[in-house]
């Protein structure tokens, strides 16, 4: 895990809590009116005496007596009730009278937290509202683990990097999207290091591609080259660089060729470092992130992995035998998760439709208007197509 770091607020978005978020005042610090209106004490009608606005400090009021207050301004001590604008009727002697509305229209110090108490764990995401939160406790500058910095190497030579395919070859389809999808799993892309590649189908050039990654990243991410074929050299590449399989297929389809190795520490420069191999597949390669460098990245942050999520569905989808059939579906308005077409295992038009994987068990289906896991890609809200 890498060493916690205090990082501005207006940077902490996707970290994670290194400590417990504690609040450094009340919460609010001060009674504060929820209402434009008169800040009153005794019985009415009062005479109005001046006005308080957001951030000045009143002078108390004495009995028979209001002052105009707006909302969010500190409530003058000695104020026994608010009276709402809408409320109120002004005399022509300068005098306010009104009713007071059941509740009272200002916040006690403290309603929404105490000074001192603890309002998120350490392990705790770090979202837009956490950093907004920190805010209005005094915060500048959050105490949190850094996003796991990773690379990305593609493998395959065969593959183009620019202009339409043809000549049989195609497009890398992953070096160009990978590194958004680490980014939005609160992962740190390596500044600078674009995804390498395609890399020479040679032991050498990946050995030395690896190790160029490592140098820079503490998690890298391999596209292609997971099987046993003859130019896949990722698996004696690892060999080679003493790697350790924490994990070297897996029973899912698609995907099943990928991989999580391990670096040990003394041959990582100190700390352990990662290679993770997506399959070259573009749905083959998401399906690797989302089964094994989610975890990864959840880990190396000191945060729980995502909680499983439930969806129905809406249709029929098939088993994959004795294997877990992940399953790209959208999720309809009615809320019901529906399959896509064009979900092959080498195709993208159906992912980049896709709100996450549906999780057939092994030896089971998935009839329509059942129940099961759901495994989220990281969407922004309301970006879908």
């Amino acid at each position: 895990m890498p060493d916690p770091v205090e990082v501005p607020l207006g940077q902490a978005d996707r970290l994670t809590l290194a400590s417990a978020l504690t609040t450094l005042t009340d919460l609010p610090a001060f009674a504060t009116s929820s209402v434009d209106g008169y800040a009153a004490r005794g019985r009415g009608p009062w005479r109005i005496v001046g006005r308080v606005l957001a951030g000045s400090v009143p002078d108390p009021i004495a009995d028979g007596y209001a002052v105009e207050i707006a909302t969010g301004a500190m409530v003058p001590e000695g104020t026994e009730q608010i009276i709402r604008t809408e409320d109120a009727e002004l005399g022509s002697d300068g005098r306010v009278s009104g009713r007071p509305r059941p509740m009272p229209d200002w916040r006690e110090p403290g309603d929404e937290a105490s000074k001192g108490e603890d309002l998120f764990s350490a392990g705790t995401p770090i979202t837009p509202g956490v950093v907004g939160l920190a805010a209005a406790c005094g915060y500048d500058t959050l105490p949190a683990i850094p996003g796991a910095r990773v690379a990305v190497v593609v493998f395959g030579d065969e593959l183009l990097t620019y202009g339409p395919p043809g000549q049989g070859r195609v497009r890398d389809a992953l070096g160009p999207q990978v590194p958004g999808w680490l980014h939005r799993l609160g992962a740190d892309p390596v500044s600078g290091f674009d995804p390498r590649g395609p890399i020479e189908d040679t032991l050498d050039a990946h050995i030395a591609a690896i190790e160029d990654a490592l140098t820079h990243a503490n998690v890298v991410c391999t596209t292609g080259g997971t099987m046993h074929g003859p130019v896949d050299h990722l698996h004696p590449a690892l060999a080679a660089l003493g790697a350790r399989y924490v994990a070297n297929t897996v029973a899912v389809r698609p995907g099943f060729p990928m991989l999580l190795a391990e670096l040990p520490a003394a041959a990582a420069g100190g700390r352990s470092k990662f290679v993770a191999g997506l399959p070259g597949n573009p749905q083959s390669a998401i399906v690797a992130l989302v089964s094994l460098v989610v975890p990864l990245l959840a880990g190396l942050a000191g945060r729980p992995e995502p909680p499983r999520q439930q969806v129905t569905l809406g249709e029929h989808i098939p088993g994959r035998g004795d294997h877990t059939h992940l399953a790209l579906v959208r999720i309809e308005p009615s809320g019901f998760a529906y399959p896509l077409e064009h979900s092959g295992s080498a195709m993208l038009r159906g992912l980049a439709r896709a709100d996450g994987f549906a999780v057939i068990e092994p030896g089971t289906e998935g009839s329509a208007g059942s129940h099961v896991s759901f495994v989220p890609l990281p969407l922004l809200s309301g970006g879908r197509p």
